[in-house]
């Protein structure tokens, strides 16, 4: 853990404070949305103080004990979402037992803590570079067309259904028996204040959703909204751990099903919430020019997400906007997510009967409008223009991520690239291959070190050059080269200097070509065996039972010395 700088004390407890009135809320927003697939009266306020206690104890741990110094975590988009389908999932397989909800929800929470402190100590860190951008690109904007359907109801003061089929099927349905019109006018104001303000104030530290969130909670308190159009009363003081004796009702729990429900989501909050706050740190990098420690991150977010657990919290992530604002401000040191911790913790101690009466119309309207900028809309434009693979994966992974699943969406992502680019790669090396028959001596075309093969060669030589790995990817293109080889040639120089690895595969399709060439009374010779290849046929006795030590030479020159003194 780097140590806690006071350089900077006052640009960070600016950008603490600037980036705690801006969290605020979305802490409100994210948690009432994760609540939002039960139908239980005090759903909002729950969600609301799981959103709060979420931002805070997430918010200042992941700052002390983290890789990126300027990086404000708390509840995320992405992360709400899997939180979300954890949470109705378990409303419906409990029937209706909140216990059984806030205990599954504090595992999944434990556990996606845990997992992501086992990523960072086995330096899993710096594998987030290795996804492909279409994945990230699909997989983001199905997050935001998610978030953008999840809230479409509550922008009409409705509930919203738990699937995204029924989100779409039902809408026109449900819209029919009627709606608030109090509740669309007001979800409207805030995304027309989120949209518009920027651009008449151009200062980016204005806190634009804390402005949208008061102004049109001040315009609803005259209209006297009823209680299931705004959030109610949330519990103030400290919040407590979900063993704890009064936090949670734990008789009557299901444990089972708990364990049951929580590994899996906690192992999928994990993924997602480290690659989420990997791409915030590299963010957070280019705007402060300074680098992170990836796997140290991750185990902040750990620690942070784990306590989140521990006190009936919501997982959450590094968070993009809030980082930004918080650099912008001034911000720069872990300091700065400590200070943004505070001023919630001081929200929640004190303030917290002042947020019951947003309208949750409010809260969908400033939902909308993250979901609408999670959403890559330069990925889908360019469709057209960037290689039919990567739009086939994109397109593959937003459909998986908005009608099935976030964790299977990234998983078919990920094989599908993985097979798209071993096509590519093993279709570039066989490309590659080269061959070439040396009657004598073939002037017109050989590699420099080529020259002086013996002139008067009673047969002809023929030369089999491999450019590139020998692997499964590749091993048809090897193979049919290596059947191109004419029957009547009775030496073959395999050069293999440019082949720096082989696998399993490889090494197979190597041995047979060989033995083949062999029981056709062909000589095989090799020359330039790079060391890893080497090791994986000398390992299974190509080297020497079918191809002697004495055939297998360090230099071309070597191998044209040895003809040169058998042949002539």
């Amino acid at each position: 853990m780097s140590f806690i700088s006071t350089k900077n004390i006052k640009g960070d407890i600016t950008g603490g404070i600037t980036a705690g009135i801006v969290a605020l809320p979305l802490a409100l927003a994210f948690g009432i949305q994760a609540f939002g697939g039960i139908n239980d009266p005090s759903a909002a306020s729950m969600g609301a103080l799981a959103g709060l206690v979420g931002a805070t104890l997430l918010g200042f741990f992941a700052a002390l004990f983290g890789g990126t110094p300027s990086q404000i975590s708390g509840p995320t988009g992405p992360m709400t979402v899997i939180t979300a389908g954890l949470i109705s999932g378990v409303w419906a397989s409990s029937s209706g037992n909140l216990s059984t909800v806030l205990i599954t929800m504090s595992l999944a929470g434990l556990f996606c803590g845990l997992f992501q402190i086992l990523f960072g100590i086995i330096k899993l860190g710096k594998l987030v570079r290795y996804i492909p951008y279409p994945v990230l690109s699909g997989f983001m904007s199905g997050i935001g067309v998610i978030i953008i359907l999840q809230q479409i109801y509550p922008l009409f003061g409705m509930k919203s259904p738990v699937l995204v089929v029924d989100m779409i099927l039902d809408f026109p349905e449900i819209v029919s028996e009627g709606f608030s019109l109090e509740a669309l006018l007001l979800g409207l104001g805030t995304i027309a204040i989120i949209s518009l303000l920027p651009k008449v104030i151009k200062n980016p530290n204005v806190p634009v959703t804390l402005v949208a969130l008061v102004v049109m909670t001040l315009i609803a308190l005259p209209l006297g909204l009823a209680d299931k159009y705004i959030i109610g009363s949330i519990p103030t003081g400290l919040p407590m751990p979900f063993f704890a004796n009064g936090s949670v009702d734990l008789s009557g729990i299901d444990w089972t099903l708990a364990l049951k429900h929580a590994v899996i989501p906690g192992l999928t909050l994990a993924g997602l919430g480290s690659i989420d706050t990997l791409l915030t740190s590299v963010v957070a990098d280019n705007i402060t020019k300074t680098k992170h420690d990836s796997n140290q991150e991750l185990i902040g977010q750990g620690i942070g997400n784990a306590m989140a657990g521990l006190f009936c919290g919501i997982s959450g992530a590094g968070a993009t906007m809030r980082t930004v604002v918080n650099v912008r401000s001034g911000g720069r040191g872990k300091i700065s997510g400590m200070v943004h911790a505070m001023l919630l913790l001081a929200i929640l101690l004190g303030l917290g009967s002042l947020v019951k009466h947003v309208p949750l119309a409010v809260l969908a309207g400033i939902l909308i409008t993250v979901g609408w900028g999670i959403i890559d809309f330069r990925g889908f434009r360019d469709l057209r223009k960037i290689p039919h693979d990567d739009a086939f994966v994109l397109i593959v992974v937003f459909l998986t991520t908005v009608f099935v699943d976030l964790l299977t969406a990234v998983g078919i992502g990920m094989v599908i690239a993985c097979v798209l680019f071993m096509k590519r790669a093993s279709d570039m090396v066989e490309k590659q291959y080269d061959s070439h028959e040396i009657n004598g001596f073939d002037k017109e075309n050989p590699w420099p070190d080529e020259g002086g093969m013996p002139d008067k060669a009673k047969h002809s030589i023929y030369v089999q050059r491999l450019n590139g790995p020998v692997f499964f990817g590749s091993i048809t293109g090897f193979k049919s080269v290596m059947q191109d080889i004419p029957a009547d040639v009775k030496i073959v120089i395999i050069r293999m200097k440019n082949v720096p690895f082989m696998d399993q595969s490889g090494l197979y399709a190597m041995e047979a070509a060989i033995k083949e060439l062999r029981d056709r009374g062909t000589q095989v010779l090799m020359t330039i065996v790079q060391p890893q290849p080497k090791y994986m046929l000398n390992s299974t006795g190509v080297i020497p039972e079918l191809v002697p030590e004495e055939c297998v030479f360090k230099t071309f020159e070597d191998c044209t010395y040895y003809l040169r003194k058998t042949l002539e």
